[in-house]
C-alpha cells in the first residue's frame, strides 16, 4: 500500500468545513494495488471459458510401424489425445516423419466415432471433414484439408502448416496413406495455433 498526494476539488480545509478557504488542494490518498490475471470469463450460457493460448510444442506425438504401401493410418493415437479438439484455435501445424521418402496422401478427417461431436454421437469416423470456407465455390461442400501427393523426405520432420480451414473443428484426426512404394514407420505430432 503506498500514499501519494492526489488532487482534490477542495482543500483539506474546506473538507473540515472552512467556507472561506479557496478551491483546489491536494489531499492524502492510500492507493492499492492488486495483480489480476485474466484467465477466462463466463459465457452467455453460463460456462467458464479459459483464455486460449497457442501450443507451445507439438502434441499427440504417435508412431505407426511397418506401414505397407497403400494403407491408412490415423493420427494422433494416443491416450491423452485420442483425437485434435480445435476448438479456439485457427490453425495447426503437423509433423510427419516417415522413415520410407517418397508421396503420401494427407487428408483431414472425422475423429474416433468413441468422441462426441459437441452433443452428438456417433461421428462417421474417418470420414472426410467437409465444408465451406472462404474463398471455396460456395454451391459445394469441399473437403476442409486433402493432399493427395506430398512428397515426403525420410528421416526428418516434414512439418507443414495449415491455416483457417480446420478451425474450431471439435473432433479430428489425420488419415495418412503411405503411397512411397515401400514399407514405411510414420511418426506423427501435431501443435495448435489461435
Amino acid at each position: 500500500m503506498a500514499k501519494r498526494k492526489a488532487y482534490a476539488p477542495f482543500s483539506l480545509t474546506s473538507e473540515a468545513g472552512v467556507a472561506q478557504t479557496p478551491v483546489e488542494g491536494y489531499i492524502d490518498v492510500e492507493q492499492k494495488i492488486y495483480p489480476i490475471v485474466g484467465t477466462g470469463t463466463v459465457n452467455e450460457n453460463g460456462k467458464w471459458t479459459g483464455v486460449k493460448s497457442s501450443d507451445s510444442e507439438f502434441l499427440g506425438l504417435s508412431k505407426a510401424e511397418a506401414i505397407p504401401s497403400g494403407t491408412d493410418v490415423l493420427f494422433p493415437d494416443t491416450n491423452t489425445h485420442p483425437n485434435i479438439d480445435m476448438t479456439g484455435f485457427r490453425s495447426i501445424f503437423i509433423a510427419i516423419k516417415p522413415t520410407n521418402g517418397g508421396n503420401y496422401n494427407l487428408n483431414a478427417v472425422m475423429g474416433p466415432d468413441t468422441i462426441r461431436f459437441a452433443n452428438l454421437e456417433p461421428v462417421h469416423a474417418a470420414g472426410s471433414l467437409r465444408g465451406l470456407t472462404i474463398n471455396r465455390n460456395i454451391d459445394t461442400l469441399d473437403d476442409l484439408f486433402l493432399d493427395t501427393g506430398e512428397v515426403l523426405v525420410n528421416d526428418v520432420w516434414n512439418i507443414f502448416y495449415i491455416q483457417g480451414s480446420l478451425q474450431d473443428q471439435k473432433n479430428m484426426q489425420f488419415k495418412i496413406t503411405n503411397a512411397s512404394g515401400g514399407n514405411s514407420d510414420i511418426e506423427f505430432g501435431f501443435m495448435r495455433t489461435i
